[in-house]
């Protein structure tokens, strides 16, 4: 694995004289007080299970690649999930190898040498002049606990399960395994079941969301004033994702009226109006990569009117059925079932489908109106686990551990014709991140209101502040 230094076309030569003296004068900055990451016993234990599913064979798994945005401007990087969840090591490029003995080996691209080579002040992807200080193989290994190696060493030949899609010089160099398909879906379901520590990550990443709402609400009177309010409640929400975590997990949804019925609404640019509703879709990322996800919708004057109530409660009624339905031995399905049996009845009893619930259960009808599937599984991703099997995931039970989302929406579109004028334009869900516990369900995120009278009350302090 061989590379070229990543320099830039406008860079001039290097006289001998200058990569000389580049090359002396430089201290020690070696570390010996690394402690090993609080990931690392639980990331050991984890490639202990991926050995013993598949013993006897190499398994290889990539962080990923850098992807260019612009010319010469790559996006920041973000390590592919499975290979954080075996490591806790975040750097692009490395590569995670369990060799059939079971024992495992990080590849790692070690800290440039300052009295060899140019790479650590020229490389504008990888020189530590350019991007920062990497750890040298030991410091690696203090922080990892697990053998670490250079890159460069790493051997591709030979018969292997790889993590394909992750890494193309990789990919290019072992031969495809008809078995890199289960080796894929293995690796997602391994994470469906959460153990303690990524338990408190999450609960991490809920708490910092929740202070990240907090923020975007004191935020709007200031963004009530701006053309883009959207976007400058964007920015408020980002600014404590960076304080308190690694970013965003994902882009955030800030959608005010109408823009509330485009479920991945993210071009976030709109101007928000005092009289509707804000529905805000957000979680903050921790360092280790966990998310949360949560979404609130609240009316931007700080109180709802009568309609905008009528459909909030309607929501809210569904939310709290399907977080009822949460337990070890229930079917994942059940929740959103429960949730969508609710929003037949109201969508009944409103007279906006004159079929029974049982028959727009049967029918689908309601679905007009709600789109989408009511939660998820949660963790490194926002959509967790999504490459698992349908029989363990989508068509399976619910087991202690687990942890998840609960979100039902009403998205009332202003073009349709079937909706009273009053209820059009209007979307509303509420989201909610719960653990699946012994007896039924935790609500992690119960810290930020759901009822739309808390909700009012809520705001009403928080804007008072």
């Amino acid at each position: 694995m061989n590379e070229q230094l990543n320099v830039g076309s406008h860079d001039l030569p290097i006289t001998e004289e200058l990569a000389a003296f580049m090359r002396t004068g430089w201290a020690d900055t070696r570390r010996t007080d690394l402690a090993p990451l609080a990931v690392a016993p639980w990331a050991a234990k984890r490639r202990a299970t991926l050995a013993a599913r598949f013993p006897g064979e190499r398994l290889i798994v990539p962080s990923g690649e850098l992807q260019a945005r612009s010319n010469d401007d790559d996006h920041r990087f973000r390590t592919h999930s499975a290979f954080a969840y075996l490591t806790g090591d975040t750097e692009p490029g490395d590569v995670l190898v369990i060799e059939p003995s079971g024992e495992a080996v990080l590849y790692v691209r070690p800290r440039s040498p300052r009295e060899e080579g140019e790479e650590f002040y020229r490389d504008r992807r990888f020189g530590e002049f350019w991007v920062g200080r990497r750890p040298d193989l030991v410091e690696a290994q203090a922080l990892y606990q697990v053998e670490c190696a250079h890159i460069g060493t790493l051997k591709l030949d030979g018969p292997a399960r790889l993590l394909r899609g992750v890494d193309s010089q990789v990919d290019a160099g072992v031969a495809k395994n008809d078995g890199d398909a289960e080796f894929q879906s293995f690796l997602s379901e391994m994470r469906l079941v959460k153990d303690e520590w990524e338990v408190g990550e999450l609960q991490f990443a809920v708490d910092a969301t929740t202070r990240g709402f907090e923020d975007v609400v004191r935020a709007l009177p200031e963004a009530l004033k701006h053309v883009r309010g959207e976007r400058y409640l964007e920015g408020v929400f980002g600014l404590r994702s960076r304080l308190e975590g690694n970013a965003v997990g994902y882009q955030s949804i800030v959608a005010s009226g109408a823009h509330a019925n485009v479920l991945h609404w993210t071009r976030n640019d709109g101007k928000l109006n005092g009289n509707e509703l804000l529905l805000l879709d957000a979680g903050i990322e921790t360092d280790s990569l966990y998310t949360a996800d949560i979404t609130r919708t609240i009316p931007l004057s700080g109180t709802f009117d009568p309609v905008q109530r009528q459909i909030y409660e309607l929501v809210y009624e569904a939310q709290n059925a399907g977080i009822a339905a949460l337990r070890p031995g229930a079917r994942f399905r059940d929740f959103h079932r429960a949730a969508m049996r609710v929003i037949a009845e109201g969508l009944h009893e409103w007279g906006l489908l004159e079929d029974s619930p049982d028959s727009l259960m049967e029918t689908g009808l309601y679905r007009r109106y709600t789109v989408c599937s009511s939660g998820h599984m949660l963790g490194l991703d926002v959509h967790d686990c999504a490459k698992a099997r349908a029989e363990v995931y989508l068509d399976g039970v619910l087991e202690e551990g687990q942890v998840l989302t609960v979100e039902p929406g009403l998205y009332l579109q202003a073009d349709d014709l079937t909706l009273p004028e009053e209820f059009r334009g209007i979307g509303v869900r509420i989201e909610d991140d719960l653990v699946i516990t012994s007896d039924g369900a935790r609500l992690m995120s119960a810290g930020l209101p759901r009822h739309p009278a808390e909700v009012e009350a809520w705001m009403s302090v928080l804007l008072s502040q």
